[in-house]
C-alpha cells in the first residue's frame, strides 16, 4: 500500500525546499567555479556539486532522519531498512555547468519501496520547479505562477521532437546510443542534447519533447523525472516496454502516444561503434 495523500504532500513540499536551498548554492557558484575536476573522464564535479549536495541532504535528513539516502557524490547513507530511499542529484548537467551553459538542474526523487513516489527537478537559472508527486498531480512554477502541466498529443514519431544523451563510457562501449540517435535524427523532426537527464524527464512532461530515452543513468538522474512524466500523463518503461528497472540505467520516456514505435525501434537498432582517433 501506498503512502496516503498527506504523507506524500509532506515529501513533496520537504523535497521542494531542500531543492530551491540547494538551487541558491549553485546559483551562488555560478561564474564562480575553482576547482573542477574529473571523477572519471568526462564526469565533473566541482565545488558547487558537493556543497549543493551538503545542503540538499541536511534539509532531507532533519525532515526524515529514518530514510535512506542516495546521494551523486556522498553515496548511500541512513536506515538500510527503510521503505523510503531519497535519489539525490544536486547538479545535474555538472559539464554544462562548469562551462556556464545555463542548462542544469537540482533533481531530488523519492522512491516507496523501489516506487517513485515524489519528484522535484529545478533550474535555477530559468527559476523553473517542476514538481509532482504520486496521485497528485505535476506541475511547474515560475516566479510565483504555478500551473498543472501535462505531457503533449504528438502521435506520430515524424512530427515529434526527441531527446537522449551519451553516457561517459560512450568511448570504450559499442552499446554508446550512437546508432540510435542517428536513427532517430533522420525519421523525427528533432533530436536534441541538453546535458540534464532530468530536465529531459520534465520537459516530457511539460509537453515541450513528446519522447526521451538513454541508457547508462543513475537512480539520481531519473527518479525525480519519472514521477513528472507519469504524473503528467505520459508512460515510461524499459526499451522493451516492461517495467522500469531504475538498476538497469535505461529509460524510455513518452507522451504514451509515441511509446510503442520507439520501442520497436529501440528493440531493432543494432550499436554502433565509432572508432576515436
Amino acid at each position: 500500500m501506498n503512502p496516503p495523500p498527506q504523507d506524500i504532500q509532506n515529501f513533496l513540499t520537504i523535497a521542494t525546499q531542500a531543492a530551491e536551498a540547494g538551487g541558491k548554492v549553485l546559483q551562488s557558484f555560478w561564474g564562480k567555479l575553482e576547482n573542477v575536476q574529473e571523477k572519471t573522464p568526462g564526469n565533473l564535479v566541482t565545488e558547487a556539486d558537493t556543497a549543493s549536495e551538503r545542503m540538499v541532504l541536511d534539509i532531507l535528513k532533519t525532515a526524515f532522519p529514518e530514510h535512506r539516502i542516495l546521494a551523486e557524490e556522498s553515496g548511500a547513507s541512513g536506515e538500510i531498512t527503510s521503505s523510503y530511499v531519497w535519489a539525490v542529484d544536486p547538479l545535474d548537467g555538472t559539464t554544462n555547468y562548469a562551462h556556464h551553459f545555463p542548462v542544469f538542474s537540482v533533481s531530488i526523487g523519492l522512491l516507496f519501496e523501489g516506487q517513485p513516489i515524489v519528484g522535484v527537478v529545478y533550474n535555477p537559472i530559468t527559476n523553473e520547479l517542476f514538481t509532482a508527486g504520486l496521485g497528485l498531480g505535476a506541475f511547474l512554477t515560475q516566479n510565483g505562477q504555478s500551473q498543472s502541466i501535462r505531457v503533449s498529443k504528438t502521435k506520430q514519431v515524424a512530427d515529434s521532437l526527441l531527446a537522449t544523451g551519451f553516457a561517459y563510457d560512450r568511448r570504450e562501449v559499442k552499446d554508446n546510443n550512437y546508432a540510435e540517435f542517428c536513427h532517430f535524427t533522420q525519421v523525427s523532426q528533432g533530436v536534441r542534447r541538453l546535458g540534464s537527464a532530468a530536465l529531459d524527464l520534465a520537459y516530457v512532461a511539460a509537453g515541450r519533447f513528446d519522447g526521451y530515452w538513454e541508457r547508462g543513468l543513475s537512480p539520481w538522474d531519473m527518479v525525480a523525472g519519472i514521477v513528472l512524466v507519469l504524473e503528467a500523463g505520459g508512460q515510461v518503461s524499459g526499451y522493451d516496454q516492461g517495467a522500469i528497472n531504475i538498476a538497469s540505467g535505461r529509460v524510455l520516456a513518452t507522451n504514451g502516444l509515441l511509446h510503442e514505435a520507439m520501442s520497436q525501434t529501440l528493440s531493432r537498432i543494432t550499436p554502433l561503434l565509432v572508432p576515436v582517433p
